[in-house]
């Protein structure tokens, strides 16, 4: 079972809104946007497997993701809407094709049903490259990753999971697994899963080239309801660039 936090209004009558995170990602980098949707509904946010807190496992497809996901829905009222952002969206997207009598509502943010021809192995390498023997301080361990990511932002980001409380410090992420698995995680299964025609919302950064005109008929070909939009000013972390932006256009598609 996936570790699985649960935020807000569990007597509002309302089904549940799952958050699933993206890569490299935890529940707890989507801590404000649960908390403030849970003004009026249940939400729940997991840590994915081999990330946070939740159990380390040698397979990272997304067959097992959704899987994963299906035993949370299943343990929390056995319907939810859901909510995915890059890797989670595909997860989420697995999960609507495969078991749709647990999906109500899906929204998926800035990603597509197709493989990417992109790699995030080069963060992996960064990560296990550092040495943490001596690393005290959340700054220390930045200098030290700036000379492999020049990104300050990603670097903040990819820090979120370390863990400086640990003796020694360690990542909360199998890296090996990820780093190992990684042509499946930006990739996407071949395998019948019919569809899923509930309703759907890709939304995405207007300044994000993830999810493109090209790719509209195999989205429509799997999910027939899927409707569109865009947030301006926002690239791939959407949800962290605008958030007030992508809360109103979540809540909008839910109500």
């Amino acid at each position: 079972m996936l570790k699985t936090y649960s935020h807000g209004a569990g007597s509002s009558g309302r089904l549940p809104l799952l958050i699933v995170h993206g890569l490299f990602g935890s529940a707890r980098n989507w801590g404000v946007i649960a908390t403030r949707l849970a003004a009026d509904r249940p939400v729940l946010s997991v840590d994915m497997r081999n990330h946070g807190a939740s159990a380390w496992s040698d397979r990272h497809r997304y067959p097992e993701m959704a899987a994963d996901l299906a035993e949370v829905i299943a343990t929390h009222g056995g319907r939810a809407d859901v909510l995915g952002h890059s890797m989670g969206g595909k997860a989420a997207m697995m999960l609507a094709l495969t078991r749709p009598d647990l999906v109500h509502r899906l929204i998926v943010a800035d990603i597509a049903p197709v493989p990417y021809g992109h790699t995030q192995a080069h963060l992996v390498a960064a990560m296990q490259a550092l040495d943490l023997s001596g690393v005290t301080r959340r700054g220390q361990a930045d200098r030290a990753l700036s000379a492999h990511v020049e990104d300050r932002a990603v670097r903040a980001f990819l820090l979120q999971s370390l863990d400086l409380k640990a003796s020694p410090p360690r990542w909360r992420l199998n890296l090996d697994a990820l780093a190992a698995e990684m042509p499946h995680i930006l990739g996407w299964p071949e395998m019948e899963t019919g569809t899923f025609n509930g309703p759907v919302l890709f939304l995405s950064g207007a300044a994000s080239d993830y999810v493109r005109a090209e790719h509209r008929a195999r989205i429509k070909a799997l999910f027939p309801a899927a409707r569109f939009a865009r947030i301006p000013g926002a690239g791939h972390w959407l949800h962290a660039e605008k958030p007030r932006e992508f809360e109103a256009a979540v809540r909008a598609f839910l109500a």
